[in-house]
């Protein structure tokens, strides 16, 4: 089984990811920010990983600290349950639309850590949610999972559609990438690692 569980802890929060990649999107969010656990719970689901993840911290100062370390730690999570990543795909992409927008998104788990994210320019606030942290999540889940993304919004102006189909976009990205390849002996590089 291909499977992960971090725990992570600060003075600011508490995080436990469970992370399943050969699972069957069984989902369990709950991080004190709703709609942060919406936009978590869309990349469980349409990745198809069965994840688990319980987080609490100081929302009372705000959602940053919750938020960074519970993508951090999925981050973790990932890098964790792909292993030595012998006979996967490694490659993966996704176009995604959601009513007006339009995202694509695409993935090589390549072991260096880069992103690239472009969206226009939206509401600050969607709800209670601050709309800055959306590069901040792929930024912390990039680091941590040591895997090259691009992101881009072709066409939107929803922030809650720019926000949702950004995760369901790198979450079938991901689906793609982290499959196992009957035809890929090894790791898949010429290097011989990844």
């Amino acid at each position: 089984m291909r499977t992960a569980r971090v725990e992570r802890a600060t003075k600011e929060s508490h995080v436990l990811v469970e992370l399943n990649l050969d699972g069957q999107g069984v989902i369990d969010v709950s991080t004190g920010v709703p709609f942060f656990d919406h936009m978590m719970s869309q990349l469980g689901k349409h990745s198809g990983f069965d994840l688990t993840i319980k987080t609490t911290g100081d929302i009372e100062v705000d959602s940053h600290h919750s938020v960074e370390d519970t993508s951090l730690a999925f981050g973790q999570a990932l890098r964790e349950a792909l292993g030595d990543k012998a006979g996967i795909r490694r490659f993966g992409d996704s176009m995604v639309p959601l009513d007006e927008v339009l995202v694509q998104a695409a993935v090589d788990l390549s072991g260096r850590p880069y992103l690239v994210h472009r969206q226009p320019e939206i509401v600050e606030l969607i709800g209670t949610f601050d709309t800055t942290l959306g590069k901040h999540i792929w930024e912390s889940i990039v680091a941590e999972a040591h895997i090259a993304l691009h992101i881009r919004v072709l066409e939107g102006r929803n922030a809650h559609h720019v926000f949702e189909a950004q995760f369901k976009a790198v979450a079938r990205a991901l689906r793609d990438a982290v499959s196992l390849d009957g035809r890929v002996a090894g790791i898949p590089s010429t290097k011989g690692s990844l």
